[in-house]
């Protein structure tokens, strides 16, 4: 109890500071003098503040006090001590503490990092930043907050959902919580910028370390949540376009596209308009995301079970900041010459526009699917569920000619270009397409639109590889992230072709024959666990000779009494063979799930490389 009592007034006392902190803005924006040292002073309180609430929430969840609700509702004595820490931010409340503890450490680095920026600029920004910062703050203590009060204390707790008892969707949140919140910053710039009319070369080199460390961190995100939902859902795949996964991938197709922006008007002046408009959406659609998940309005095993009247508040608040948005862009930003195209057809500026309108259309279909299910729902009470079918039909299409303007565009250059080495281009694409129809033919998958999306992929693969023993081009933080991508296309588009599933039933001594290989469901063990019990299954799979063991599990968890289900993985270097087993109603049977998914591991690794060329970029490590 003591825990969450200190936690509660730290809260108030973080949000007396944010006033003060807004007030002093205010005054301080009047006068021509340096920034007010008492500002930056109170950020670092209200940033102390906000951390002290934040290790007493997890010091309750540690030491299982079950007074506080938030603790009753996600804790159990028996769960281990890294899932109580972890259970921390595995809930709405606690997550929202995340956000505004994130919110408040970024404002004070931005405060810290910026001295040498315009003085009204720096305190604008912690304005608009304080506008959000109050708003969590007041959420928080109005009908979120972590450190409510149970009486009678329970002995115990209802325990943690199992499926998020897992290492990587433990650090997932916190990571991605890291891209979401960075976004905040680079909106409340870019606001401060439009009135100051500052969004200039100089703001675009120093708002640009906050674009790629929110870039970093969300693509890092959302990559741990793949593998969780790979390896613990038991879905067998990497993206299912779950609405709570979209809601992710919608601001980072956003900043994918800020980035680039942000990288012609550091070097040319232009572009301001997309640059402003891309910072408010890419905020919008973190906070939107926040929305969905905690509204009660989308039925995902990712979502936070709440009552709609949080959501309501949320969306409330979202649309108060969207309306400060337009109202600074369009009373202040007004649009100058050097956002005409003073540029060349063939040139770096319009091989980035090109890449922004496919980038748009990508996020546009992506949120037509996640957001017409909710509408239709609303107006006329029908259920209906968008998937995999409808953003493969609507993307897939544009992905060739987008892979294709991707391959070429960094060969040009700027205002004025001119293709070097044409008939070395084409030579590579005709290759690309010869070495997509050879493997479709030979492994009986020789579609038209295969052959033609693999040869465009293998186009962006062979380009990008060149790109590495060019000596015009020593970007090399460009070149491995635009490398990582063409893997990635690559990687996801083997692994969609040449994927194979058999689903059976099968008894314990039962064997199943399939066309190239078989199942032996051998045994099957019990073993007692600190706060499961596991029934570990010995399935022997026979393929071409080969024989593997695997050993998947059901997981009966006493707090709360769930099962669930816990493939087996065999990754080699080029394929992963998964399996899981799960029960069947009154049968003696389990339902046997076996899969062969082709370049997995490279699913992964072209993520990491494309993470790790923005963090080159981001310290500024380049190659000459």
């Amino acid at each position: 109890m003591l825990y969450s009592l200190i936690g509660h007034y730290s809260l108030i006392l973080g949000l007396s500071v944010s006033s003060l902190i807004f007030f002093s803005s205010i005054k301080n924006f009047r006068n021509n003098e340096i920034l007010d040292i008492k500002i930056i002073n109170f950020s670092f309180l209200q940033l102390f503040l906000v951390i002290i609430s934040f290790f007493a929430l997890v010091l309750s969840f540690i030491y299982s006090d079950f007074s506080n609700e938030t603790v009753f509702n996600n804790s159990h004595t028996t769960k281990p001590l890294f899932y109580k820490i972890s259970g921390t931010w595995g809930n709405h409340e606690g997550s929202l503490l995340l956000w505004l503890l994130v919110l408040n450490l970024f404002i004070f680095v931005f405060l810290i990092k910026s001295k040498n920026l315009l003085k009204k600029y720096r305190i604008l920004t912690v304005l608009f930043q304080q506008i959000i910062i109050i708003g969590f703050f007041v959420f928080l203590l109005s009908s979120s907050s972590p450190f409510n009060y149970i009486f009678p204390i329970p002995e115990e707790g209802l325990g943690l959902n199992p499926i998020l008892q897992d290492p990587a969707l433990a650090i997932h949140p916190p990571i991605l919580y890291l891209g979401y919140v960075g976004s905040s910053i680079i909106f409340s710039s870019v606001l401060a910028a439009t009135v100051l009319k500052y969004v200039s070369k100089t703001w675009a080199i120093h708002i640009k370390s906050w674009v790629l460390t929110s870039w970093i961190f969300l693509t890092l995100g959302i990559l741990l949540g793949s593998i969780w939902a790979y390896y613990e859902l038991g879905w067998g795949g990497f993206w299912f376009w779950d609405p709570v996964e979209n809601v992710s991938l919608m601001p980072w197709l956003a900043l994918t596209t800020l980035m680039h922006c942000i990288l012609v008007l550091e070097k040319r002046s232009t572009l301001k308009s997309w640059v402003i408009i891309l910072s408010i959406t890419t905020f919008t659609l973190s906070m939107s995301g926040t929305f969905l998940v905690r509204s009660g309005i989308l039925n995902s095993v990712h979502t936070f079970a709440n009552d709609p009247e949080r959501g309501l508040f949320i969306l409330t608040f979202l649309f108060i900041l969207i309306f400060i948005s337009l109202f600074v862009f369009f009373v202040f930003h007004k649009s100058e010459k050097q956002d005409s195209m003073l540029f060349s057809l063939l040139s770096k500026e319009t091989s980035i526009l090109i890449n922004n309108w496919f980038m748009m259309y990508f996020l546009s279909v992506v949120l037509i699917g996640t957001v017409y299910p909710i509408f239709l729902q609303v107006i006329s009470s029908e259920q209906i569920s968008i998937g995999p079918p409808f953003y493969h039909k609507l993307i897939v299409p544009f992905l060739i000619p987008f892979l294709i303007f991707m391959a070429i565009g960094p060969r040009l250059k700027w205002i004025k270009s001119k293709l070097d080495k044409k008939m070395s281009l084409v030579v590579l694409f005709v290759i690309s397409i010869l070495i997509s129809f050879l493997i479709l033919k030979n492994l009986s998958a020789n579609f038209l639109i295969n052959t033609i999306l693999v040869g465009s992929a293998f186009y962006l693969f062979l380009m990008t590889t060149r790109d590495f023993f060019s000596k015009t081009n020593k970007n090399i933080s460009q070149n491995l992230s635009h490398f990582g991508f063409s893997l990635l296309i690559l990687s996801i588009l083997f692994n969609n072709i040449f994927s194979k599933e058999v689903i059976t039933n099968l008894k314990v001594g039962e064997k199943f024959y399939g066309e190239k290989f078989q199942i032996e469901f051998s045994d099957l063990k019990k073993f007692e666990k600190q706060n499961f019990i596991s029934f570990k299954g010995f399935l022997l799979v026979t393929e071409q000779g080969v024989k593997n063991e695997f050993n998947p599990e059901l997981r009966v968890y006493n707090q709360p009494n769930i099962i669930t289900s816990e493939a087996d993985i065999l990754t080699t270097f080029w394929t992963d063979k998964f399996i899981t087993m799960n029960t069947l109603q009154n049968e003696e049977y389990f339902n046997i799930r076996y899969q062969v998914k082709p370049f997995m591991l490279w699913i992964w690794v072209s993520v990491l490389l494309i993470s790790l060329g923005g963090s080159i970029s981001l310290f500024n490590r380049k190659i000459k």
